[in-house]
């Protein structure tokens, strides 16, 4: 059994795998993540094998705790991954957009690759046929978009997602839904087709907590999977073990 885990800003995804085969997620709040996954894993009476992401810094007692109960591996800038990074500040790389660009080598060999991530941020992450990542983009997720309209206007409501139908919006919160959910696909079907006119080949993968809602609105073909990143996370911590395997033998 493998564990990985995806920490953000607001929540860690927890996901178990076995024989490389997802067999479930769990949602911890990041904010008390030492406390409840502390209780999770205590639970368990042999000593798991973890895999983890993070874009927040870890309570040290966390990490000594993993260290020292756990088979612990945190995916940083220096793991050895099956890409070459061409960011001009490699360093400032989110941890998470690294991952799912060395889960889109692994996974898609021998195309270009372009990873879309719908969360509290979109961020775009391209790596070409060459196995080299070039970057990509940040822009503001559905609900960043809800918010700021909110937080910087005086009279704008803070609205939800809603499946709509509609393009022109007749009255204030459908001018809102439609500004945000439309522009929102029309963003990331454009971005699209500015890649695909320079990458033929291009393979694209949609994933994060709005992969379901934005899927069905895009034109383009995509692969669609919420579970991209911790899949990723299982498939490099794989790709690490046998390099080991290949450098000892």
């Amino acid at each position: 059994m493998i564990y990985t885990l995806d920490i953000g800003n607001t929540r860690t995804k927890l996901a178990m795998f076995e024989n490389n085969s997802l067999l479930k997620t769990e949602y911890l709040s990041t904010k008390n993540l030492t406390e409840e996954l502390l209780f999770f894993l205590k639970k368990n009476k042999i000593k798991p094998k973890i895999v983890l992401a993070s874009v927040v810094h870890l309570d040290p007692t966390l990490l000594n705790w993993l260290q020292t109960h756990t088979d612990f591996t945190q995916i940083s800038h220096t793991t050895p991954l099956p890409l070459i990074n061409k960011y001009q500040t490699p360093h400032t790389l989110g941890i998470d957009r690294l991952a799912v660009a060395a889960g889109a080598t692994i996974k898609y060999p021998n195309t270009s690759r372009l990873i879309i991530d719908a969360g509290t941020c979109i961020t775009y992450d391209f790596v070409n046929a060459n196995n080299e990542y070039l970057g990509g983009a940040i822009s503001p997720g559905l609900q960043l978009r809800y918010k700021a309209l909110n937080d910087y206007t005086a009279k704008l409501p803070y609205l939800q997602t809603e499946d709509i139908d509609y393009f022109i919006g007749q009255n204030t919160n459908q001018s809102i839904q439609s500004g945000v959910i439309n522009g929102i696909v029309a963003e990331i079907d454009n971005i699209i087709d500015r890649y695909k006119k320079d990458y033929r080949d291009l393979t694209i993968i949609l994933t994060g907590g709005d992969t379901v809602f934005l899927a069905k609105r895009l034109k383009n073909i995509i692969f669609a999977n919420p579970n991209f990143l911790s899949e990723s996370l299982n498939n490099i911590y794989q790709y690490i073990i046998e390099n080991d395997k290949k450098n000892h033998s």
